[in-house]
């Protein structure tokens, strides 16, 4: 794997979407973006959703790493990294005025790698 691979874009929606995941921790509903055919990950909060504006406001490009750290070097850090299930570390930063995901795999997971 070269040091970033594109794995999804992520979009705000207030409508409920087929095949969503409530995620509790951040009180949203998110789909699977393997199910998408151009990789799309909807995410829907809920009005008291921990996620911060920026990203609850904006899409998000998400791209698949070996190591998060280099990619939160001299960026604005939305969301510090932490570990989705136990199969993925995943950090929000915003740079060039774009908000960007890091994934890092620890195995296979629902997302599948």
């Amino acid at each position: 794997m070269s040091d970033y691979v594109f794995d999804h874009i992520g979009i705000t929606t207030t409508e409920p979407q087929p095949q969503e995941d409530w995620v509790e921790a951040s009180k949203i509903w998110v789909t699977n973006p393997r199910n998408h055919p151009e990789h799309i990950e909807f995410l829907r909060y809920r009005e008291d959703s921990i996620v911060p504006a920026a990203v609850r406001e904006n899409p998000h490009i998400a791209y698949r790493v070996k190591v998060l750290a280099p990619h939160l070097e001299d960026v604005e850090v939305l969301i510090a990294p932490f570990i989705v299930g136990d199969f993925l570390e995943v950090a929000f930063v915003r740079k060039h005025g774009v908000v960007f995901e890091y994934m890092r795999y620890l195995k296979e997971g629902w997302f599948g790698n």
